[in-house]
């Protein structure tokens, strides 16, 4: 069930929280992963409007306070859509702006890996609001086949290796689920290349989990530009 609108006598908590679960995703994220939700952020605490639940801001009043052109404005609103953090309400044609929601259990999903960060009192409040997260993940790995639960041990000693052992003693369910399955290919010019078992594996990795994936392996490798996947 998606958490109520953030009204009402405890709106300001709330808000704050969510604002707070956002700028750790990324700042645990990739630099375009920051950029984007810094961007979202600024946006947010100008013009979100909470009693509706949306903000609708047209692209060039988006392009002044992001610094910005349109064209940029576009590219981000589409990034932020197709990785669900936005959900499109009223789309801006015909001269119409566009109405956009936050999406509260996406944002939940994406920046739980980064909660104990915060403090113990703000990871216990987000797990009471959005409980529904590890249901989901529960219920999303059944539906796996058995050669995608069969975990790829991590090449020791290597950069790759060392940056899956990090994960897995700071999120040990998460990298048995889903980091253990991926493998690694090359690294070249910015670009990492890895390999999934499965498009749903790739899909979810990148929806869900690159945060934390980007955070451990750019401590490893140095800045990631683009992360390309093979299945």
């Amino acid at each position: 069930m998606e958490p109520q609108r953030l009204t009402g006598p405890e709106a300001g908590v709330l808000k704050y929280d969510l604002l707070t679960a956002l700028s750790v995703a990324g700042l645990n994220g990739s630099p375009t992963l920051q950029t984007s939700f810094m961007r979202l952020m600024a946006l947010v605490t100008a013009r979100y409007n909470w009693r509706a639940d949306e903000f609708c801001v047209g692209q060039r009043d988006m392009a002044r306070m992001w610094s910005v052109n349109e064209r940029t404005v576009k590219r981000e609103i589409k990034r932020l859509v197709s990785a669900g953090v936005l959900i499109c309400k009223r789309s801006g044609v015909r001269g119409r702006v566009g109405a956009y929601r936050l999406n509260y259990g996406e944002i939940a999903r994406l920046s739980e890996p980064s909660w104990a960060r915060v403090g113990p009192d703000f990871e216990q409040r987000m797990r009471a609001r959005y409980r529904q997260i590890e249901t989901k993940v529960i219920k999303l790995e059944t539906y796996l086949r058995d050669e995608e639960r069969t975990p790829s041990a991590p090449l020791k000693g290597s950069p790759w290796g060392r940056a899956m052992t990090a994960v897995a003693a700071e999120h040990p369910n998460l990298y048995e689920a889903w980091f253990a399955r991926l493998t690694f290919l090359t690294f070249e010019g910015g670009q990492l290349h890895l390999k999934a078992p499965s498009g749903f594996i790739q899909r979810y990795v990148e929806m869900h989990h690159m945060p934390v994936l980007l955070g451990a392996v750019e401590k490893e490798l140095g800045p990631i530009d683009r992360v390309a996947f093979e299945i």
